[in-house]
Parts: C-alpha cells; sequence; structure tokens
C-alpha cells in the first residue's frame, strides 16, 4: 500500500484568494488554509503514498501554483488544473502551463460545471471546441457534475469516445434525502461509455454530516460498482471538504470497508492501479 493513491484532494488558503463556493456558516471549519505540510501525515498514517491535486476555483493562478507545489511535493503525484474551455487559444495555455516547472504533472482539468446555470453547459459548442484541445495534449478531464448535468454529460462522453473522462464524487448522489433512481439511471447509461471512470469520493458530505457510516454509503458504492466494474473505480478522500463529516481516517477507512465487501479486487484497484490509468501517472 505505500504508493496507494488519494486521487482527489485539494489545497486552499482564503486568506489569499476567493473561493465563492465556501460561503456561509456551514462550511467555517474549512475556512482556512490547508497545504501538504497538512496532508503528508494523514497520507502516511493512512497508507497512501501519492496523491492527485484537485483545482478548486476558476483560476489560472491557481493551476501554475498547484503545479509549483507538485514540482516541490514528491507526494503529489498529478495535478488536475482549470483551463478555460472557451478561450479558442486554450491549447496554447496548456502547452505554456507544460514549460513551468511542475508542468509535467499536469494529468487533467476540471471545471466546476454544476455551478453554471445551464445545465447543459457541458454540450456547449465551444466547450466542446475546449475539450478538443484538453484530449489533443492526452489530459484527462474531470467531470464536476450532479444529477441534472447529467444528460449533457453523457451526450459529451459520447462525443468523444477516445478520450479519457473521471466523474467526480459519483456525481453527488442526493444521499441525505434517500436513494434516487433517476441518479441510479444516469450512472448506468453513462458507466456504458467505457472510456469514463468514477471517483468514489465525496459520498460522506453528501450524506448528514453527522449521520453516516460505511453502511449508509454502501447502496451508492455498490450501484456505481455494479455500472463501472472493478476496472474503472478510483480512491478520492476529497480532503479537507470531507472533514466536514468526519476525519480523514474515518472516510478512507468507510470507503475502503464499502469496496472490499463487495470484492477484495475492487479494493485493491480502486486505490491505485485504476487512478494510473485514468491519468497516465507516472509514479
Amino acid at each position: 500500500m505505500s504508493r496507494a493513491i488519494d486521487a482527489h484532494q485539494h489545497f486552499w488558503d482564503p486568506s489569499r484568494a476567493d473561493y465563492p463556493w465556501m460561503a456561509g456558516d456551514a462550511l467555517a471549519p474549512i475556512r482556512r488554509p490547508f497545504g501538504p505540510t497538512d496532508l503528508a501525515p494523514l497520507l502516511a498514517e493512512n497508507g497512501l503514498g501519492a496523491s492527485i491535486l484537485v483545482q478548486t476555483r476558476s483560476s489560472l493562478d491557481e493551476t501554475r501554483e498547484f503545479l509549483r507545489i507538485a514540482h516541490d511535493t514528491p507526494f503529489v503525484a498529478g495535478v488536475v488544473g482549470w483551463v478555460d474551455l472557451t478561450d479558442a487559444s486554450v491549447g496554447s495555455t496548456i502547452d505554456r502551463l507544460r514549460e513551468l516547472p511542475g508542468g509535467e504533472k499536469l494529468v487533467g482539468a476540471r471545471h466546476q460545471v454544476h455551478d453554471e446555470a445551464d445545465p447543459t453547459w457541458i454540450d456547449r459548442g465551444d466547450v466542446r471546441r475546449g475539450l478538443e484541445s484538453i484530449f489533443a495534449h492526452d489530459l484527462t478531464y474531470d467531470l464536476l457534475v450532479r444529477t441534472r448535468e447529467l444528460p449533457a454529460t453523457i451526450a459529451t462522453v459520447r462525443a468523444f469516445p477516445e478520450a479519457r473522462f473521471v466523474l467526480d464524487h459519483a456525481a453527488k448522489p442526493p444521499i441525505a434525502t434517500g436513494f434516487d433512481q433517476y441518479w441510479a439511471d444516469r450512472i448506468a447509461e453513462l458507466a456504458t461509455c467505457g472510456n469514463v471512470w468514477c471517483k468514489v469520493s465525496g459520498l460522506a458530505t453528501e450524506a448528514v454530516w453527522t449521520d453516516w457510516d460505511a453502511e449508509r454509503l454502501q447502496p451508492y458504492v455498490a450501484h456505481v460498482a455494479r455500472c463501472f466494474g472493478a476496472d474503472r473505480l478510483i480512491f478520492g478522500s476529497d480532503w479537507p471538504v470531507c472533514l466536514l463529516a468526519g476525519e480523514y481516517r474515518e472516510i478512507k477507512q468507510a470507503l475502503e470497508r464499502c469496496l472490499t465487501q463487495l470484492d477484495p479486487e475492487i479494493g485493491d484497484k480502486a486505490f491505485g492501479p485504476n487512478a494510473v490509468a485514468a491519468y497516465r501517472l507516472r509514479l
């Protein structure tokens, strides 16, 4: 397990940048700086040897900073950054990012699609042109969507059958309000596209933060496992967002239990090999 991977974690500093999604009293516990020195002991204590650092705001400055951090932080195996998909020169932007220290660790891109007013944003023509540049540079695209955006997401994924997509947080099922069959059906439809991996991450914070456990998460993990299979599930902690619902160890152990109860092979592959394949990591 020394090179097991946490494929979804973040760093931020609200004293230095604006994070619109972090407003409100409920998020006050995580509205403080989190950096590599905070995560390093948690990875070591939980048998994880590497991580993927994922964007948190629509900012090229953040992407540049994350690449610098990756350059200076051996355990950061890859960065999923942000670029403006609607910018006609996004390909040149990616080229410049790759020239920076840490640029070789740029493995993917992401945008907070579920925060767009238009539920079909991901399927717009200008966004598709941006995705073409992402895939021309052999990057993976992380899909940060909820149930509302899944129909447009399915259409987009089908338009790029040779590309690599990763669905973040299993599209955030509404666990707190009960199992949603519409979500489940759209997940099954998306999974028929063989070029999509699914992150088993961010589930505890979709449940009631003070009333969840592995058993509560199990139906959702079991469903994505049935849909995506052993080769396309990826573990991610979603730290430090996950701290709203529990400590790092609690989150990791709950998801590990859910995965290994289904099949030990599923757990083994989700904690490393599948992330390597999805992001083409060089460990």
